[in-house]
């Protein structure tokens, strides 16, 4: 079996913090958007870098009120959730290349919501040929570039809409 170091990671690891009660709650209360990679801060919704991605540049838009259903979104919300999307699928296409995307949101934890109380809208940028032996086989993700560099690109390229 071979052996893939990713030393960068342990400083990442190392230093997280168990944040108590709902992320997408507390994050947007700090003033540390860079450290919680929070890309942009909309009336209704805000755009963060997810930490565990499953691809580079896999960004979320999470609204700010504690949601658990997608029927219980106001429509300002869901207009600005999907604008918000259109607008992290320009700043990828600008930065990343990708030849393709996933968008979708998971509803409760055994549809695969890792924060399964408070929706929100995960996208994904794919490429050809990225879904390889090693995420089927050894349930690992390969990343070529740290989190912080992704999220500095993004957000120099993310320009949302009125």
């Amino acid at each position: 079996m071979e052996t893939l170091y990713s030393p960068w990671r342990m400083a990442y690891i190392s230093s997280a913090e168990k944040t108590p009660g709902c992320i997408f709650c507390e994050f947007p209360k700090r003033n540390e958007d860079e450290a919680l990679l929070i890309l942009h801060r909309g009336k209704t919704c805000f755009v963060i870098l997810n930490a565990f991605p499953y691809n580079p540049g896999h960004l979320m838009v999470v609204p700010y009120r504690h949601v658990a259903d997608y029927e219980g979104l106001q429509d300002a919300e869901l207009l600005e959730m999907n604008r918000l999307a259109g607008d992290c699928i320009a700043a990828l296409k600008a930065t990343m290349v990708p030849h393709g995307f996933n968008m979708g949101i998971n509803l409760g934890r055994i549809a695969g919501a890792g924060v399964d109380g408070h929706v929100h809208l995960h996208v994904v940028p794919r490429w050809s040929g990225d879904t390889n032996f090693t995420t089927v086989v050894g349930q690992i993700r390969v990343l070529p570039e740290a989190l912080p560099v992704t999220w500095a690109k993004l957000k120099e390229a993310l320009v949302v809409r009125g």
